[in-house]
């Protein structure tokens, strides 16, 4: 979970830059480096392009990423934004949570997509089984929903519902404090004989809220008709065909 948080800090760093925003164009998990500490560093600038202003001449970008990270709107459309950074880092703190590849043509066909396959567990508020089988039992569920939650609305497939990297910061920071506050309790009553916060029981986040351009607030997923969005009362659109 803290590899996710400190990945998000140097995105922020690069779309807030004094002057003028840097957008990476090929988050994944391969372009994040962990240092002797466990710290995330962003790599691989070789995509990187300064974020169109008004006025810029010239045609659009040629788009540029990875399958399976690369936002759906900034391929169809080639309007290259901060927020498709954002859709990308929603896909790795997604193959964080589950340990799964964000493409494996290998599974059956509803599982190709690491996005598509997860987006119904979690409006169902079932990520227990998606949660990767060899952290299970060992995490916060208040702590893991958060990070989640964070995930959902980063892979919005409109970019005007994905919120600001500053945003997500913010969201990802209280898990880990959650998380954090959660393995030192455990360890103070781990001598008196504890019990695990983790596993299936789902705590939920009654106050998750990331403000984004729409002022769009999550509440925990519920079972819901599959037409409503659990992030907003918008239906949510497919992806487009590749």
């Amino acid at each position: 979970m803290s590899e996710g948080f400190y990945c998000c800090s140097g995105l922020t760093y690069l779309h807030t830059f004094s002057g003028r925003c840097i957008i990476h164009r090929d988050v994944k998990s391969s372009n994040i480096l962990l240092d002797h500490s466990m710290n995330a560093k962003v790599t691989d600038f070789g995509f990187s392009k300064y974020a169109p202003q008004e006025g810029d001449s010239g045609a659009s970008l040629e788009v540029r990423g990875t399958a399976g990270y690369l936002d759906p709107e900034y391929y169809s459309t080639q309007h290259l934004s901060a927020k498709s950074d954002v859709f990308s880092f929603g896909v790795v703190l997604l193959e964080i949570v589950s340990g799964r590849e964000p493409l494996n043509i290998h599974r059956p066909r509803n599982e190709w997509s690491l996005v598509e396959w997860a987006k119904p567990y979690i409006r169902e508020s079932r990520i227990d089984e998606i949660v990767d089988p060899g952290i299970k039992g060992g995490y916060h569920a208040e702590a893991m929903w958060r990070v989640v939650e964070v995930a959902l609305v980063c892979i919005e497939p409109f970019s005007a519902y994905r919120p600001c990297m500053t945003d997500i910061v913010r969201e990802l920071e209280d898990a880990l404090i959650i998380e954090n506050n959660a393995s030192e309790y455990m360890k103070s009553i781990d001598s008196l004989g504890g019990y695990s916060l983790g596993g299936s029981n789902r705590f939920g986040s009654n106050r998750f809220s990331i403000p984004t351009d729409k002022k769009i607030a999550l509440s925990p997923p519920v079972p819901t008709p599959p037409d409503p969005s659990p992030i907003n009362t918008q239906a949510l659109a497919p992806l487009e065909p590749r």
